[in-house]
């Protein structure tokens, strides 16, 4: 299948409850013609098929979904999200409605089953000794409406068996079955005149287990709704409506009716409801939603806003630039949806695992009853052996133990700003060891600014600033930019010059207010001085070697010919990097910083973050990378991965994505580029290298719940299921009730969804 062709449907699928259903819903679309992958997720019920649209149609993809006994919902529009949900709503309170019923009659059975032999008053109409045959009948009678407040479990359980794709269903459908089988053969037997037959009733032991299975139910869907917590959250942040100015009046409208170029108007305390630029007005924006940064950014004409954040105080209107799917909110939420969706390399065992578990854990039940049958023991308790084993057995645990912390863990990254695209880089990230630092616009803010004024004898600092953004208003140059922007964060009012003449590479001559200014390097400062400008101040070589060493570039300023001091533009640290790459370095991993720049200006630059003098050998301690061409960048993180080394690639630009695309895990921050955030893994949406510590942090603790859940879930079953079979009575001890393997059963799901959960309590710097 050729890589254009290929397309991606996500279909949301009902009627799943453990790892074996996912395996029959993974084998059923596999086997249609031009499906090239599926993958199929219990947490989020969602099957992620990737299929050439040519060969298959999605109607076929849902025939075989339907096939396999459960039921498929193709996510085409919003209003299909939405039902969607609802449906998940409805199941939610559909199975405690169906509990409830269940356990007020099972309280009911309880008490005429157990109620004369522990001493409690029943009416002598029901005494299993007197009238022992009504007393059968009435269990029977409470059972039914349990059997019926849980059909499912026998609708679904044995309609997959006899598609030869046992479940978890099945394991309860057959262990329960039996038990009412055996009672009610003995209820004939009451009939016959057997009364002492009334010992083998074991109408209650099946109530039970319904019940506390349909109370693990419930608790598990609750539990599982709380894990998609973080990308309802999200959803929530785009408004339902916005209010457009149109021929000067305010119309209110449905956000998705907003087009591009709309005119928005936002008053004080509105979220915004699509993304644009600000025409009029200004205001601080609250940006955290998409940043995780908690401080309001300042916003006036010509900034960029996007939908879902929250405006201040100030009133301001915007130009839709992007709107529905486009916006970055909904970009955001999508890339959170896939990565739910899909499915960590760790998750294989548990795959393989659940593929056989069913009608091996069937098999073992069969056996354990037929052994003890032939040590001599009654039908009765062989039976009690084979129920025990089909219901203490959970593949549900298994299925739940990888996907609900991907989900937990994928969402709190997107809340804290970290978005993470797959289970795969959630995995790797928490392997790495070395983290490669792109300088420009990642470590630095990537546009110069200035960073000193030394202003020789006679010339005031904001004097020769003064001057010269005066004479650099005319020039595109970056580093005349850089003088005039920080000239005006002075409030410094800069003059017109009278005239203007750039010299490429190597500088700029004006007048200002009747002075003759030459600004660039030592030889066009030197030229248009003249040879009877004397020579500058004494420390003037001092100077210009301070200022080169320390990895700054100086810009010469003559006034009439006279040296007038020298400005220092550099590419400022951003001032978090310095904290973020300690941080990095404290989690014992190795950290270097690769740039095309000068070797001396990298090593410059190294000293000021904490990476001493860039010295060392690049992966194996602290090093730069200097003088890296951009299309070598990926060919150095493929000597370091040659070396062993797990590799994350952090950058911003377009001259990364090789580099992104090439290492371990790549990692853009958000101020870069399209181009860059398509080749990585992991998106930082705040514009600093803080994000990175944070995701292979949260990437850890993921990968320490999700090993904590399969050791939990394999654990139970490998400990759980030799004692339902009886082995502590081998050994003269008790023997495990159904209906206690029932609530364990139960409970194991609701354990590793929980487990799961603590995941939304992460912090960074707390991994």
């Amino acid at each position: 299948m050729e890589e254009q062709a290929k397309k991606e449907v996500t279909i949301p699928v009902g009627g799943m409850t453990c790892a074996a259903c996912v395996g029959a819903v993974e084998r059923s679309v596999r086997k249609l013609q031009g499906v090239e992958s599926v993958s199929v997720n219990l947490a989020t019920e969602k099957a992620l098929v990737a299929y050439d649209p040519e060969s298959l149609r999605i109607s076929e993809i849902k025939a075989a979904i339907t096939k396999a006994g459960y039921t498929p919902l193709v996510l085409d529009s919003p209003a299909a999200e939405d039902e969607h949900q609802a449906a998940k709503d409805r199941e939610v309170r559909s199975l405690w409605t169906r509990f409830s019923v269940s356990a007020a009659f099972a309280l009911a059975l309880l008490y005429v089953a157990m109620g004369a032999m522990i001493g409690l008053p029943i009416p002598e109409a029901l005494h299993p000794m007197h009238h022992p045959l009504r007393y059968a009948i009435v269990e029977f009678a409470l059972l039914l409406p349990i059997l019926v407040s849980g059909r499912r479990f026998y609708t679904v359980g044995f309609g997959s068996l006899f598609r030869l794709s046992p479940n978890m269903d099945s394991l309860i459908a057959m262990g329960s079955s039996a038990a009412v089988l055996y009672s009610l053969w003995s209820v004939l037997r009451i009939a016959q005149g057997d009364a002492m037959a009334v010992d083998r009733l074991y109408f209650e032991t099946a109530g039970l287990i319904v019940t506390l299975i349909l109370l693990g139910k419930s608790l598990e869907a609750v539990a599982k709704g709380r894990t998609s917590a973080s990308i309802k959250r999200l959803m929530g942040l785009a408004p339902r409506t916005a209010t457009v100015v149109q021929n000067g009046a305010e119309i209110e409208l449905p956000v998705a009716e907003v087009e591009v170029g709309d005119t928005v108007l936002v008053r004080p305390g509105e979220r915004l409801p699509v993304d644009g630029i600000v025409l009029s007005g200004s205001s601080n924006v609250d940006e955290s939603m998409l940043t995780g940064e908690s401080m309001p950014v300042e916003k006036s004409p010509g900034d960029e806003v996007v939908g879902g954040s929250v405006n201040g105080r100030g009133s301001f209107t915007f130009r839709a630039e992007k709107v529905g799917a486009d916006t970055a909110l909904a970009r955001i939420v999508k890339l959170v949806e896939d990565a739910q969706g899909s499915k960590a390399p760790v998750a294989r065992l548990a795959d393989k695992v659940a593929g056989v578990f069913v009608p091996v854990v069937f098999g073992m039940a069969l056996v354990a009853a037929l052994v003890w049958l032939l040590l001599g023991e009654s039908p009765s308790f062989a039976l009690e052996v084979f129920v025990a084993v089909l219901t203490i057995a959970c593949p549900c645990a298994l299925g739940l133990a990888t996907p609900t912390a991907i989900m937990v863990g994928t969402g709190r990254g997107a809340e804290l700003g970290i978005l993470i695209k797959s289970g795969a880089a959630l995995e790797t990230a928490g392997a790495i060891d070395t983290v490669v630092l792109d300088k420009t616009g990642t470590i630095t803010e990537g546009r110069p600014e200035l960073a000193d004024i030394v202003p020789a004898p006679g010339f005031a600092a904001d004097e020769l600033l003064t001057l010269a953004a005066a004479a650099e208003r005319g020039s595109e140059h970056p580093i005349g930019e850089a003088i005039v922007r920080a000239a005006r964060a002075r409030g410094l009012e800069p003059p017109e010059a009278s005239s203007f003449e750039a010299k490429p590479g190597f500088g700029i001559a004006a007048l200002v207010a009747g002075k003759r200014l030459a600004i660039g390097t030592g030889r066009h400062v030197a030229d248009a001085a003249g040879p009877d400008a004397g020579e500058p101040s004494p420390g003037y070589a001092a100077d210009l070697e301070r200022l080169s060493s320390e990895g700054k570039t100086p810009v010469l300023v003559s006034v009439d010919g006279r040296h007038a001091g020298i400005l220092a533009v550099a590419d400022i640290v951003k001032p978090s990097s310095g904290p973020a790459i300690a941080a990095l370095r404290d989690m014992g991993l190795s950290v270097t910083m690769i740039t095309g720049d000068s070797r001396r200006t990298a090593e410059a630059i190294a000293r000021e973050v904490g990476l001493g003098d860039g010295s060392g050998v690049a992966g194996e301690g602290i090093a730069v990378l200097a003088e890296v061409l951009p299309e070598n960048k990926a060919a150095e993180v493929k000597r370091l991965q040659a070396g062993g080394r797990k590799v994350a690639m952090v950058g911003d630009g377009i001259n990364d994505a090789p580099a992104l695309a090439q290492a371990d895990v790549g990692m853009a921050i958000g101020s870069g580029t399209d181009v860059a955030m398509e080749s990585a893994d992991v998106v930082l949406m705040r514009n600093d290298l803080s994000g990175v510590a944070s995701a292979i942090g949260l990437s850890k603790r993921v990968m320490r719940t999700i090993r904590q859940n399969l050791f939990w879930a394999f654990g139970y079953n490998v400990l759980g299921i030799p004692v339902a079979a009886g082995i502590l009575h081998a050994f003269g001890g008790p023997l495990l009730n159904p209906a206690i393997a029932a609530m364990a059963m139960s409970l194991s799901s609701v354990s590793v969804v929980t487990n799961a959960l603590r995941l939304r309590r992460f912090r960074p710097g707390r991994a």
